[in-house]
């Protein structure tokens, strides 16, 4: 296929936002669907156009209410039930990520679930951006096309041109992902180590950051306590600016109190997640480009890795 005629892009309810940029980006309308919702929360989803032997692209995050894992299941069933060419999930933020190994006795591994669930639903391909464990593509039998916010994220941080740039992890498991954000702004690289388990208060600082301007690198941020107390800490050792990058804006609890009241100067997200509030340190960034290029290049089969910059 050498154009996008063939091409429809949908959207779950909640990812709309992204979707119509998404789109646009193509040069292509969102596709048209009916969402029905019945009276005891029950819903039923339809598309109000032809699929047939399209390529079909169903944007969708999986960011709680679970509603929206299950709107998008039910939209590659009708999309491969009504005949579609090929049906790909475009997820920006792959919820239930976080559940990605059997840590303790007797839980569920949630994100091996979601992938079975999206494949026994006839999805032929996935696209996802930093997915909260890498071994999670593992759990597919499909290609997955795994993208990075920093594409769209470090060519921000280097427009800030701040100089004495220390890179840092919130806590000893973000270490590989500071370290390439180090490596490619030549930077220090610091880690924040929490000496107790989940015990925030606990918290050394390992590195230099005395006259830096440091940031903070991580996949997503939920309830902000870490990298708040982080940010607090960095200050108190002498760092000039605190500033925090994170794909995703999980951002739950009292997340955005937390930010608006902590030593941070900035935290800058990419919109796989709608914000729910304002917050005036918070700066977000689209992703919607760089899937609408991902897309283009996946119908065209070109490469995508040439948009990875890190």
């Amino acid at each position: 296929m050498s154009d996008l005629s063939e091409v429809k892009i949908f959207s779950g309810e909640n990812s709309k936002y992204i979707a119509e940029k998404i789109a646009k980006s193509l040069n292509l309308d969102l596709g048209q669907k009916t969402l029905l919702h019945f009276s005891d929360g029950e819903f039923a989803t339809s598309y109000d156009e032809t699929v047939r032997g399209d390529h079909v692209f169903i944007v969708q995050s999986t960011f709680p209410p679970s509603d929206n894992l299950m709107e998008l299941l039910m939209m590659i069933d009708a999309a491969k039930r009504a005949s579609a060419y090929k049906v790909v999930a475009v997820i920006p933020y792959f919820g239930f990520a976080r559940q990605d190994r059997k840590d303790r006795p007797r839980v569920a591994i949630g994100a091996k679930l979601v992938a079975n669930l999206l494949c026994a639903a006839g999805v032929d391909r996935i696209m996802t951006m930093d997915l909260h464990a890498d071994q999670i593509q593992g759990f597919f039998d499909i290609p997955v096309d795994h993208l990075y916010g920093s594409t769209v994220l470090a060519p921000y941080i280097r427009s800030l041109k701040l100089e004495n740039l220390a890179i840092a992890s919130p806590d000893i498991g973000g270490s590989k992902r500071a370290n390439s954000w180090a490596k490619f702004f030549d930077s220090g690289l610091v880690i924040c180590h929490k000496t107790r388990p989940n015990e925030v208060a606990d918290m050394k600082v390992i590195g230099d950051v005395e006259g830096k301007n440091v940031v903070i690198v991580d996949d997503m941020i939920d309830t902000a306590g870490t990298i708040c107390k982080a940010s607090s800490i960095l200050k108190e050792k002498g760092a000039l600016s605190v500033r925090a990058v994170a794909t995703h804006a999980v951002l739950s609890g009292k997340a955005y109190e937390n930010i608006e009241k902590s030593a941070l100067d900035e935290v800058i997200f990419t919109d796989s997640i709608p914000l729910h509030q304002e917050c005036s340190k918070i700066k977000v960034i689209s992703v919607a480009d760089m899937f609408a290029e991902t897309i283009r290049n996946v119908v065209e089969h070109r490469s995508i890795s040439d948009h990875f910059i890190m």
